[in-house]
């Protein structure tokens, strides 16, 4: 896992520890110190820690002026355990939210389980978002079974086309353009 890293060719476009508005602001990274894990596996220095011990993400890109951010995630996805989602919802979304994003788009081909709880965070980040959404971008088959297991999939755009995008052939722009008229189609 420690080759895995964060998708970096938007990087000439937007780095999350050089924006003012991003949680991540200021934070510094290693290229050669490896410390984050995911249980005994390390992971690339890369990828932001945010209070979980299992699912750690990077803030691809974000356009305040639009309203959407483009996040990658890695590791397990636990709300039984640890309740990641709380973490996640807290620690980086509410501040998304405050410099008015409401609108997500989740890259999980690195999530490799997802163990549910309640909704409960996922209702009130729904909430929040008003006309907003979160989209969900090819996230493993069995990860989006288990999240259809305890209900949460309602609160997301996701399967179908949403499993096969070759998101990394897009700018960040024509990504989100391509999500927008798809999340559009199903919400019609």
């Amino acid at each position: 896992m420690h080759t895995i890293e964060p998708y970096y060719h938007w990087r000439n476009l937007y780095i999350a520890s050089e924006d003012l508005q991003s949680p991540f602001y200021e934070r510094e990274y290693s290229e050669f110190e490896f410390g984050n894990r995911v249980y005994n596996y390390l992971i690339h220095p890369q990828w932001d820690h945010i209070g979980s011990p299992t699912l750690y993400l990077k803030i691809l890109y974000a356009d305040y002026h639009a309203g959407y951010a483009v996040i990658e995630m890695i590791g397990e996805w636990n709300d039984a355990i640890e309740n990641d989602v709380m973490t996640l919802k807290r620690d980086i979304i509410d501040t998304l939210i405050q410099e008015g994003i409401d609108k997500y788009i989740l890259i999980g081909e690195n999530v490799l389980n997802f163990h549910g709880s309640d909704e409960c965070y996922y209702e009130e980040w729904i909430d929040d978002i008003g006309e907003g959404w979160v989209a969900m971008i090819n996230f493993h088959e069995h990860v989006e079974a288990e999240m259809q297991a305890v209900g949460i999939d309602q609160y997301f755009i996701m399967g179908g086309e949403m499993d096969t995008i070759e998101w990394r052939t897009y700018l960040p722009h024509q990504f989100y353009d391509r999500i927008e008229k798809a999340v559009e189609n199903r919400l019609v």
